[in-house]
């Protein structure tokens, strides 16, 4: 059972409400989206969004939850690492087409900016918790923000919405 300062409460609650926007967000473009490939990372998203939302209320219950046995955790990792793989190889293959919808890419840009911003509170909330089991987990989350961040890039730039050069 963790005992959390006020100000830990406080960061977990933000943490909270930001999870809650990325779980609702995610539902409403996976419905929004026009690309059915899209439309399916969204929906992932939305999941994994749920499951953070859930270790952060079982944080704020005094529960440090067990960040290796939930589902998508480090046994699926070479599985994630391979479906990553293909998503940077097929942005290489389809680079510059412009095969997407306006609408799309502005679901897209929005995805990429909040995933950018919650990885980043993360990031300050690992700083302010005494607790080395609640800073391994809110790490865990972020590495995960960052990698919904990497999704989000590799289907823009497979689809010729991000433009490198």
């Amino acid at each position: 059972m963790v005992n959390l300062s006020t100000k830990e409460r406080m960061l977990l609650e933000d943490e909270k409400s930001h999870e809650q926007l990325c779980v609702d967000k995610y539902n409403e473009y996976s419905n929004k989206a026009h690309c059915p490939e899209l439309k399916n990372l969204f929906s992932q998203l939305a999941q994994k969004e749920q499951q953070h939302l859930d270790s952060i209320n079982q944080l704020l219950n005094g529960i440090v939850p067990n960040i290796n046995q939930q589902p998508g955790g480090q046994q699926n990792n070479s599985n994630q690492q391979l479906v990553n793989q293909q998503f940077i190889n097929q942005s290489h293959i389809n680079f510059g087409t412009n095969t997407y919808n306006e609408h799309d890419k502005m679901l897209c840009n929005d995805s990429l900016s909040t995933e950018k911003f919650i990885s980043s509170t993360y990031n300050t909330a690992i700083f302010e918790f005494r607790d080395k089991n609640v800073r391994q987990v809110l790490n865990h989350i972020q590495k995960e923000e960052q990698e919904h961040g990497e999704k989000i890039y590799n289907y823009m730039a497979s689809h010729g919405m991000y433009q490198v050069q």
